[in-house]
């Protein structure tokens, strides 16, 4: 079991022998093992399993890439490229996460409203 699978409830999924084209919406965590093209909007998690082919402009919360991954990715909180990993186009996140091995070509925005609202809060929380 990879660590992207520990603890997570997946509340859909596109199996490794699927291919699926049009728009995703879903409120809780989705995993894609295999071929998908073009939009994914979520509340929850993402994850892209070893044989995970994504062609799409994705907004998530959070993305945890084992396959290849071609677009966009705006992700909340964090992005994860796991050594097997492959991710080419932009990504926007406060939080990005490459492992040894894994591949990366394209742009990378880290957002700093993300990071300044949470060091404002961790502030506030020591002044208590």
């Amino acid at each position: 079991m990879n660590k992207i699978e520990t603890g997570m409830k997946i509340s859909g999924f596109i199996d490794k022998e699927t291919e699926i084209s049009g728009d995703i919406k879903f409120k809780e965590n989705f995993r894609i093992d295999g071929v998908f093209k073009g939009k994914i909007l979520t509340g929850g998690g993402l994850i892209v399993g070893e044989t995970g082919e994504v062609d799409a402009d994705i907004e998530v919360i959070s993305i945890a890439i084992n396959g290849r991954v071609k677009g966009s990715i705006k992700a909340k909180e964090k992005i994860e490229i796991f050594s097997k990993g492959r991710v080419i186009g932009s990504v926007a996140t406060p939080k990005l996460i490459i492992e040894d091995g894994a591949f990366f070509q394209g742009s990378c925005q880290m957002e700093m409203k993300s990071l300044e609202s949470k060091t404002r809060e961790t502030e506030v929380k020591s002044v208590k």
